[in-house]
């Protein structure tokens, strides 16, 4: 005689269920993008930024910028006789006022906008979790502190404040990114702690707390995975935000140092220039403008994808 033996360990199933849901989001992503053109352009526009910044990284630091002087010319070789020209085959940006390809210093230029984009909301949104989740955990006198430091960071403009911690903090590209990071951290908490104080009142948590899970186990493996959709959607918003204000302060002498590329600080060296070399400030214009552009339309196709409310109402 037989005996079916049937699993009644929780934790299993739960993690069953998880990766069904996890399963289900990734396929809806998937899905979006490849039914929705503009989808398309942004996911096609993010994924070819990274590809370049991967590619800058180790032609800069392994290849000793072989590949583009190859290919192209030397970011970061001047020629004087090649002043503010015109562009052309050989410079189809034109060259800027040492005689410098634009072309390939807007190449390098995006390694510093997408480093800059990511790790700054990586911090922010690393730090902001954090902060959110044990705030609206445990509420009360640590919810009213959290919230309270947020709310001073976001009393001050987000420019201003980036402004004010790299006066403080000097130039640099690991400046740079800590200081937007900070900048940033307000509106990962927030979106977090609103998330939190819902999914906290859900019946699974109530069942975790009466097991007895540590608190810790509930916050990261209960309550934060559910919480996700909108901080993703948020981070890919984020970035495109973190890379205008890059180049804002680049543009304002706030950036990396010369002679490294960056788009904003070749918009404020092409400004004496704009009516006479209209080319020195067009490009890197139209790379901000394409980069935003890209990472706002992914963020509008993961929004829709991940947004329960979309898939139960259908689209017409």
């Amino acid at each position: 005689m037989s005996t079916v033996t049937e699993s009644t360990d929780p934790d299993s199933d739960r993690d069953a269920h998880t990766e069904r849901d996890y399963s289900t989001a990734r396929e809806r992503v998937l899905s979006q993008v490849r039914q929705s053109p503009l989808a398309m352009i942004g996911a096609s526009i993010a994924v070819f930024l990274l590809l370049l910044t991967v590619v800058t990284l180790v032609d800069r630091h392994l290849l000793n910028r072989t590949l583009i002087t190859t290919l192209l010319h030397d970011p970061y070789a001047t020629h004087p006789e090649n002043r503010l020209q015109a562009p052309t085959l050989v410079h189809p940006f034109g060259t800027d006022e040492q005689g410098r390809d634009i072309l390939v210093r807007v190449i390098y230029g995006a390694k510093t906008s997408v480093i800059v984009g990511v790790l700054s909301v990586t911090f922010a949104s690393i730090v902001g979790v954090a902060i959110g989740s044990v705030s609206a955990y445990y509420g009360r006198i640590v919810d009213m502190a959290g919230m309270r430091l947020m709310d001073v960071l976001l009393s001050f403009p987000a420019i201003l404040l980036a402004i004010a911690l790299m006066a403080t903090l000097g130039r640099g590209l690991e400046n740079i990114i800590l200081a937007l990071g900070v900048v940033y951290v307000p509106t990962f908490a927030r979106v977090t702690r609103s998330e939190m104080l819902s999914q906290k009142e859900q019946e699974y948590a109530d069942a975790a707390r009466v097991v007895g899970y540590p608190d810790r186990n509930i916050i990261l493996k209960e309550l934060l995975p559910n919480c996700l959709t909108p901080i993703i959607v948020q981070a890919t918003f984020s970035i495109a935000l973190a890379i205008i204000a890059e180049a804002a302060l680049s543009f304002l002498g706030l950036g990396v140092s010369p002679p490294t590329p960056t788009w904003g600080m070749m918009l404020s060296k092409g400004k004496p220039y704009i009516t006479d070399a209209w080319w020195y400030m067009l490009f890197p214009g139209l790379a901000i403008m394409v980069t935003v552009l890209g990472f706002n339309l992914l963020g509008d196709s993961l929004r829709d994808a991940l947004d329960p409310q979309e898939q139960g109402e259908g689209r017409i």
